[in-house]
């Protein structure tokens, strides 16, 4: 009873305290405090900014590259425990790493022998556990003295004559269906040596070292002495290169970014000194991004890589604001201690909200149970919240040491085309507000016409850069070999001994002939062909016994295979050692996640045929299947994650504003802009998969940022002016137009250095949010001013717009705090 009376006032207490908090956190006399602070300690203040950095900076050593796969999907997601019981039972999958020649001159003694001495060069390596090739295949024998199987080379040794050479490829051709389209394919003349990893190492450093350091270097030399094009491929293999691809670009970026942002920086402001002062604050951004990723342990993956270059880009508005504010204040009255006292306490809160919205885009990331995201959005948040501290304190800081502009610096400030530009919107809202309802309209309903063509995708390797030699041989061995991404079939015998039951044999090779008549996917292998090949083998290798044993023959050709020499077990790699569960492994092409759900389907309804479910459990897993499912689960996660994000800047905008009103008028040009750019998606074919769907949440995050600084000032007129709509909706344009603008072209252009990758997902969320950002600034800087004339007598009054908890904007008649 005592709980429940204290529940309420103690939930009411800490909304109270917190409402207290954020009061005065944007109050006035916060921000002159902070303002007097910084200043008139500014030495201490780089001091600090300098130990931080250097602290942040030890933290480099402790960053690393991502040796995995991404999991989208959280541990306890039911598709992650069944992919990790199938590990546990039988290993890693994804060890193999696949090179292969297509030539039809293959089979002549001087390249099959070249082929064959690579394979041996190969497994010297202590990392190499296996090479399987054409060249060193073992043929399964009948031993009939020793009752058991022997494993004989097809290939006793090197290859002299070219008869000898046709009597081997007749025997791989028509006596060896197991390998067939496994090893080679005789349609196309291709030719595949399989590489088994050690799975220990598979997701370590050593597998880099493995592929870049031996692997790559013995093929080329190969190709070099013999003129032969090999093709590689297998997922160590394309991890390795694609990581590689994702550390070169970091570099890339940002470089280009600094490059971009800088160029426009100085173009708007003329003064290399201001430019200067910009690239040195988000340069030390970029170090306290890199000093979090090492400090929390966090890998960098291709989500991770772009947030230093995002810091730029995001980082450099800030410095326009507080630059732009204080050249004005310069300009109106030449002291430079007032006008640095009113750039922190100005614009400092008004700037710390528009970077909260920003991080809070972000911070949404956090709440999805997708590892991937959560750290992306906790290390974004954070660089986020961290520029604009840096930004505070290091612009003022750095100007308080210096002289005051000179007149040629302020001259931007009155710049003709910028003056052109406002009043070309002034007008525009004055005179042609049915003309821009209009077009928004239009836009809107073309947007959402767009909208329903949009398709959704997502597949292991579609945003991987296509312009590689990797990329390349991946769709080589998808049409020479279905595929190079695994996917596992599980079948659960409930007992133990239960897969060699000749029923269960049976029932396992049906399920194998279904997955075969799956275009999408490789051959399948079990133990069910090797069962058939043991057969064979039996029969002296006949090709027409390539069958599953009858039930007098399944016990002594079975007696054969455990006795068989040199403690050969061919099936431990299909049936663990239990006996009771199997495995069947198959490859899949690259293929949308669409398809993928109706060949799942297609699989199950055969399952559910094949083995009756109080006998069996049979189960779908592999990497492919993992990421399929974890691309699902993210595109909702995503969904709701763009949800939290409008519902979270709403509360902050009700919590500024307090007007239910003002906020839905606030979220119109801001949702807009999303809703276009979703149409252009389904115009332009662009599917909606993990890397499109953040654009959402990032570029509403950003471009909410305007509208706030447009409705503060516009409020601040009101009162200025005595509730006076029009005269407030022109002033409070023409006052926050020019870094609207200033601050949506750096973001566009920033945002367009990402169209550089090679990365199909980063050039896609890079020309997106451009596009988003470009469609939000016209919109806030249209539609925006013309929605708050028409509404005029609804929403400008006291009783709906009530005094703001936060003052973002204080009066220009407010005391300045006086520095010494």
């Amino acid at each position: 009873m005592f709980q429940n009376n204290c529940y309420n006032p103690c939930k009411l207490f800490n909304f109270a305290i917190l409402s207290n908090i954020m009061a005065k956190l944007f109050s006035v006399g916060f921000w002159a405090a902070i303002a007097r602070i910084i200043l008139v300690n500014r030495t201490a203040v780089l001091i600090i900014v300098a130990l931080i950095t250097g602290g942040l900076a030890t933290q480099f050593k402790h960053m690393r590259f991502t040796y995995t796969e991404a999991n989208l999907l959280p541990d306890d997601h039911k598709v992650n425990i069944t992919y990790n019981n199938f590990l546990d039972k039988f290993g890693e999958e994804g060890n193999l790493v696949v090179i292969a020649v297509q030539d039809s001159s293959f089979f002549t003694p001087q390249k099959f022998n070249a082929w064959n001495r690579l394979s041996k060069e190969l497994a010297t390596d202590k990392n190499i556990d296996l090479v399987v090739g054409v060249g060193n295949i073992q043929k399964l024998t009948r031993n009939n003295k020793k009752g058991a199987f022997d494993l004989q080379p097809l290939v006793q040794d090197t290859v002299t004559t070219q008869h000898q050479l046709d009597n081997i490829k007749k025997d791989l051709y028509y006596n060896l269906p197991f390998y067939n389209h496994f090893l080679y394919n005789a349609d196309s003349n291709t030719f595949r040596t399989v590489i088994y990893i050690n799975k220990k190492i598979v997701n370590t450093p050593i597998r880099k070292e493995l592929i870049e350091n031996f692997l790559i270097p013995k093929i080329k030399a190969f190709e070099n002495a013999n003129h032969l094009d090999v093709r590689v491929s297998g997922m160590p293999y394309i991890r390795t290169l694609n990581s590689k691809t994702i550390i070169s670009e970091i570099a890339y970026f940002i470089l280009a970014a600094l490059v971009v942002t800088g160029l426009i920086f100085f173009l708007f402001f003329r003064s290399f000194r201001a430019t200067a002062i910009s690239l040195l604050t988000v340069i030390i951004g970029v170090m306290w991004t890199f000093g979090f990723l090492g400090w929390l342990g966090y890998e960098i993956t291709v989500l991770t890589a772009i947030i230093p270059p995002l810091i730029i880009v995001i980082g450099i508005p800030n410095c326009i604001f507080l630059i732009n504010k204080y050249q004005s204040e310069v300009k109106i009255h030449g002291n430079q201690a007032k006008s640095l006292q009113r750039v922190i306490t100005k614009v400092g809160n008004a700037t710390l909200m528009t970077n909260l919205t920003t991080a809070a885009g972000f911070a949404t990331f956090i709440l999805t149970k997708s590892d991937l995201l959560s750290e992306f959005g906790t290390v974004a948040s954070l660089s986020i919240i961290s520029i604009f501290i840096l930004s505070l304190l290091i612009i003022p800081t750095i100007y308080s040491f210096m002289p005051l502009p000179k007149e040629k610096h302020l001259k931007h400030l009155n710049t003709k085309w910028i003056d052109n530009f406002v009043t070309w919107m002034e007008n525009a809202v004055k005179n042609k507000k049915i003309a821009i309802y209009s077009i928004s309209l239009l836009a809107l309903i073309i947007s959402l016409i767009g909208v329903f063509q949009i398709k959704v995708t997502g597949s292991l390797i579609e945003d991987m850069p296509k312009n590689t030699e990797f990329f390349r041989d991946i769709r080589f061995f998808e049409k020479e070999f279905d595929g190079i991404m695994p996917v596992e079939f599980v079948i659960d015998t409930k007992r133990k001994k239960g897969v060699m039951k000749l029923a269960t044999l049976k029932r396992i090779n049906k399920l194998e002939e279904a997955i075969n008549d799956i275009p999408e996917l490789s051959k399948p292998i079990s133990v069910a062909s090797l069962v058939k090949y043991a057969k064979q083998a039996y029969y002296n290798g006949n090709p027409k016994y390539y069958q599953l044993p009858t039930s007098q023959e399944k016990t002594f050709i079975l007696s054969y295979a455990k006795k068989a020499t040199g403690n050969i077990n061919f099936m431990k790699s299909f049936v663990d050692s239990t006996g009771r569960y199997a495995r069947i492994s198959t490859f899949m092409k690259d293929i949308p996640t669409h398809r993928m759900e109706i060949i799942e389907n297609q699989l199950q309804q055969k399952i559910s045929k094949i083995f009756p479910k109080d006998r069996y459990n049979v189960s779908i897993t592999g990497k492919a299947l993992v990421f399929q499912k974890g691309t699902k689960y993210l595109r909702d996660n995503l969904f709701l994650s763009l949800g939290l994000a409008i519902v979270i800047i709403s509360l902050f905008m009700a919590y500024m504003f307090r007007s239910v009103k003002m906020i839905v008028v606030s979220l119109i040009p801001n949702l807009l802009p999303l809703v276009i750019t979703a149409g252009l998606m389904g115009y332009l074919g662009i599917p909606i998969k993990p890397s499109t769907i953040l654009v959402f949440s990032i570029a509403f995050g950003i471009s909410v940022d305007d509208t706030i600084h447009f409705l503060a000032k516009y409020r601040q007129e009101l009162q200025a002016n005595k509730w006076h709509v029009r005269k407030s909706v022109f002033k409070a344009l023409r006052e926050t137009g020019v870094s609207m603008f200033y601050t949506s072209i750096v973001l566009f252009f920033g945002f367009s250095v990402f169209t550089i990758s090679s990365f199909g997902g980063t050039v896609a969320l890079g020309g997106l949010v451009s596009a988003t950002l470009l469609f939000a600034m016209l919109a806030n800087l249209l539609l925006l001013p013309s929605l708050l004339l028409s509404l005029e007598n609804t929403i400008a009054n006291k009783k709906v717009l009530k005094k703001p908890r936060i003052q973002i904007i204080e009066d220009d008649t407010e005391n300045e705090t006086a520095i010494k």
